[in-house]
């Protein structure tokens, strides 16, 4: 496999880096030490300059005023932003952004793409349905009203929980099926009348809210019926879960090596002893594995390419090693760590209720692996 990355897609990371740069991990009080949320909002001067440097635009057309590129450049960008723990919705204001301009109606496209290109409007999804173990668009009902007049609009009623930056965002894509079970997507502000937030907070110390929709009306414009646009727009979440796991995976364990070759025991740094060595190792491999996988799935994306398995089989690859990959790492360097992992004026313990709301977001390992089972017994190998 050649994972090259093209001259844009290597700019787009170093123009991430650049602004990530100067990120303190710890810029917002510790989750460890704060009751509800770590903070009201995203980082909004974080998010001004990212539109400053045209990364929210990345993926969106030059008709949108972006600049064109593909998936992978914006897995490289999250991968980035999770290095120091970026408070900014940038994958689902991003993935959105990528569904609405793939499937939705010019119209749509034309009135929302430009202002989320320049940090001017925040999109954000419901993907985790009303508990987070049943399929998303199952929470929500999507019903026809003015039927009468040949049909007018939808009407949204159920839940969708654990929306990240919801109270953030401008516009929420929920997920929804109709009579007939058909999967659709509802783009929806998030002032319309009927819709309610409930606040809750994720385990990394973030906000997130329960969005109840009871009787939200959409109009025909602000609702996507084109076949796999939600399908899409999941894996695509899904597989920018996993670049945000390697990203911070790869921030730990170089916290790790530079805490082990510096903490000496007996007058050799810890880092020299074959137990902490061969630790260290195997969490190397796990960040490799989960890169090569996450490319992979990334890959198929953009490029639409076919397969022995549906694009959704690498995209639970990706996600099996993502979740259980990132969970080994912080594991590894807690333990690594000793006593100082734990202490709340370190950043390891932060980066730590990160992981694991990366590792359960969209599912955990187990829920893939039966998905890529299923994927199996419908298409035999060989």
């Amino acid at each position: 496999m050649d994972f090259t990355f093209t001259e844009e897609q290597q700019a787009a990371a170093e123009a991430a880096r650049a602004v990530f740069a100067d990120v303190a991990p710890d810029g917002v009080p510790s989750p460890a030490l704060t009751p509800g949320a770590v903070a009201e909002d995203i980082d909004r001067q974080l998010w001004n300059e990212l539109a400053r440097t045209d990364l929210l635009g990345l993926t969106l057309s030059p008709d949108h005023g972006g600049t064109g590129l593909d998936p992978i450049a914006l897995c490289l960008v999250l991968r980035e932003s999770a290095k120091v723990l970026a408070r900014v919705p940038l994958l689902e204001s991003c993935a959105v952004a990528m569904a609405v301009q793939r499937y939705a109606g010019s119209a749509l496209a034309a009135e929302l793409l430009p202002p989320v290109g320049r940090g001017e409007r925040i999109l954000t999804v419901g993907a985790n349905g009303r508990t987070g173990h049943d399929p998303a668009e199952l929470a929500v009902t999507a019903r026809r009203y003015g039927a009468s007049a040949g049909g007018s609009g939808w009407v949204l009623d159920g839940v969708q929980s654990a929306v990240p930056w919801a109270r953030a965002a401008d516009w929420i894509a929920v997920p929804a099926h109709t009579g007939g079970g058909r999967p659709v997507l509802a783009l929806v502000p998030r002032t319309r009348d009927g819709l309610t937030l409930a606040d809750q907070v994720s385990t990394s110390g973030e906000r997130l809210a329960e969005v109840r929709l009871d009787g939200v009306r959409v109009t025909d414009r602000e609702l996507i019926d084109a076949p796999g646009c939600w399908e899409w727009l999941r894996s695509l979440l899904t597989t920018g879960t996993c670049a945000l796991a390697l990203g911070l995976g790869e921030r730990v364990l170089a916290m790790t090596a530079a805490y082990t070759g510096g903490r000496e025991q007996f007058g050799f740094p810890v880092a020299t002893f074959q137990a902490v060595a061969v630790q260290a190792a195997d969490r190397y491999i796990d960040l490799r594995a989960m890169e090569a996988t996450l490319w992979q799935a990334a890959w198929r994306i953009s490029a639409d390419a076919g397969g022995p398995l549906p694009a959704a089989g690498d995209v639970a690859v990706a996600k099996i090693w993502a979740s259980d990959g990132v969970r080994r790492v912080v594991q590894t360097a807690q333990h690594l760590h000793g006593g100082f992992g734990a202490d709340t004026d370190y950043p390891l313990h932060r980066f730590h209720a990160w992981a694991k709301q990366i590792e359960l977001s969209l599912g955990p390992a187990a829920a893939h692996e039966e998905a890529l089972g299923d994927l199996l017994a419908a298409h035999p190998l060989g």
